[in-house]
């Protein structure tokens, strides 16, 4: 993929991610943004970070001590797991 469509594709990411969490309760789930960044923090202080690796043309999702690195896969037209093979979504 070239670096163009995985701009375009991973801003797309964070978008949809973006957009699921704005109706939540911000008691409950708060969130925030910056360029290529999504970070996620519940109530009990958990947090979750969601970023845009442009040197490895990769989304990575972040939990505590755990790390999931996710590629575009065109045939599926979503983000793959690069491990177990899972989708992001």
């Amino acid at each position: 993929m070239n670096r163009q469509d995985y701009v375009r594709r991973s801003d797309e990411c964070l978008e949809r991610v973006t957009k699921a969490l704005e109706p939540l309760d911000p008691d409950e789930v708060d969130f925030a943004t910056s360029d290529g960044v999504v970070t996620i923090e519940f109530a009990d202080r958990v947090r979750y970070v969601l970023n845009r690796q442009t040197a490895a043309n990769q989304m990575w999702f972040a939990a505590g001590a755990r790390a999931w690195h996710f590629d575009w896969d065109e045939a599926k037209q979503a983000w793959i797991d690069d491990k177990e093979g899972v989708e992001l979504f």
